[in-house]
């Protein structure tokens, strides 16, 4: 099998390394992360114009075409460089969800960055299982009344719509009985609480009281949605992890040119063969996380659901353990100052561990890839 990039890949990601070494890194995080949006609107139509909100969309719909690993290409760019902007929120996770439906209105405007979208998936009580739901939708005349918490909602605060979980039927635990309605983000009886993330992103709580929204607001089929979300959170999870790649890869490079810099004892650190180990155990665990988000990125469209999944879940497993070991050991390698905020390898290792906990930390994929057996 040829795992190598193929040319119009590689050009994506040149195009995209040079954008990120132009405009983003840790400066450009400082700048942004205490705005009103938490990102720069301006880089979201350079990345309109440059075609990235296209890429994995269908030609039908008007996209590229492009396929996990031309997503994977990309955001592995992203992570080496602490993009701010939704890309995840608005074009992984909720445009996940538009791409299997057979037509949707909203997909020209997000690829043309007219339109921002979260997904209001997690509840309180739900841990990280998509199908924990307390939220619910009941007819009301033509339409539908929701009402109910939703959490963590990734730049829920910006978003101009929300893709809502909601039960229609069942019970609180129930797989079935969940469907996704659109609900406007300035609707009556939405109150969006944000906050600032651990990395430095932004995220909000959702209550919804009474929010009345017409029919055509439910999308796919009545009390089917989980299996939209599952579909579409697992495609985002192989994005998460090439975005967590890119990240470990920073921090193994800054690592190892800075034990190359730092003298100690009238040498530089990096002649003791203990950091030596320390060094190349970074680097194998980067190549391991690596190898595994290529896996999933060429599984996660598999027919077999099965080896979908456990490709995905280990992937997410592998990232977990990886990401926590590389940044523990930038940030020991580097002293004290791997601590501080004017040093860029704590906020890489913030967003490791920001990757970490996003739609289920280390133990529960394991637990999800022995159930998938």
């Amino acid at each position: 099998m040829d795992l190598s990039f193929s040319d119009e890949q590689n050009m994506l990601r040149d195009s995209a390394e040079r954008f990120v070494a132009d405009n983003c890194g840790v400066e450009n995080l400082r700048t942004v992360r205490d705005t009103e949006d938490g990102f720069s609107r301006d880089y979201w139509k350079q990345f309109a114009e440059l075609g990235w909100l296209h890429l994995p969309f269908s030609e039908e719909q008007g996209g590229l075409g492009g396929t996990p690993v031309d997503t994977m290409v990309l955001m592995e760019s992203f992570g080496k460089g602490l993009v701010m902007e939704p890309y995840f929120s608005t074009i992984m996770l909720a445009g996940g969800v538009l791409r299997q439906l057979d037509e949707c209105a909203l997909i020209e405007p997000i690829m043309e960055g007219n339109l921002l979208m979260s997904v209001a998936y997690a509840e309180p009580q739900s841990r990280y299982d998509l199908f924990d739901v307390t939220t619910t939708a009941t007819k009301s005349g033509d339409g539908w009344t929701l009402n109910g918490h939703k959490s963590v909602v990734l730049h829920g605060e910006t978003a101009d719509k929300l893709i809502v979980s909601a039960r229609t039927s069942g019970d609180r635990r129930d797989e079935s009985g969940i469907s996704l309605f659109i609900v406007d983000g300035n609707a009556p009886g939405v109150e969006r609480r944000g906050y600032p993330t651990v990395d430095g992103s932004r995220a909000a709580e959702i209550i919804l009281e009474n929010v009345s929204v017409d029919a055509d607001a439910l999308i796919g089929v009545e009390g089917e949605g989980h299996a939209l979300l599952e579909k579409a959170t697992d495609e985002a999870i192989t994005a998460l992890c090439a975005e967590a790649v890119g990240a470990m890869k920073v921090l193994v490079d800054t690592t190892v040119e800075y034990c190359k810099t730092r003298q100690q004892f009238g040498q530089p650190i990096s002649q003791f063969q203990v950091l030596r180990h320390r060094m190349a155990d970074m680097m194998m665990e980067y190549e391991q996380a690596k190898s595994l988000a290529l896996v999933a990125a060429l599984k996660v469209h598999s027919d077999d659901p099965v080896e979908a999944r456990k490709a995905v879940s280990g992937a997410k497993v592998q990232i977990g353990k990886s990401g926590k070991f590389v940044g523990q050991q930038a940030v020991q390698l580097h002293g004290g100052m791997g601590m501080t905020d004017e040093l860029s390898v704590g906020h890489y290792f913030k967003r490791l561990t920001m990757i970490d906990v996003l739609l289920g930390n280390t133990d529960h994929h394991l637990k999800r890839f022995s159930n998938a057996a």
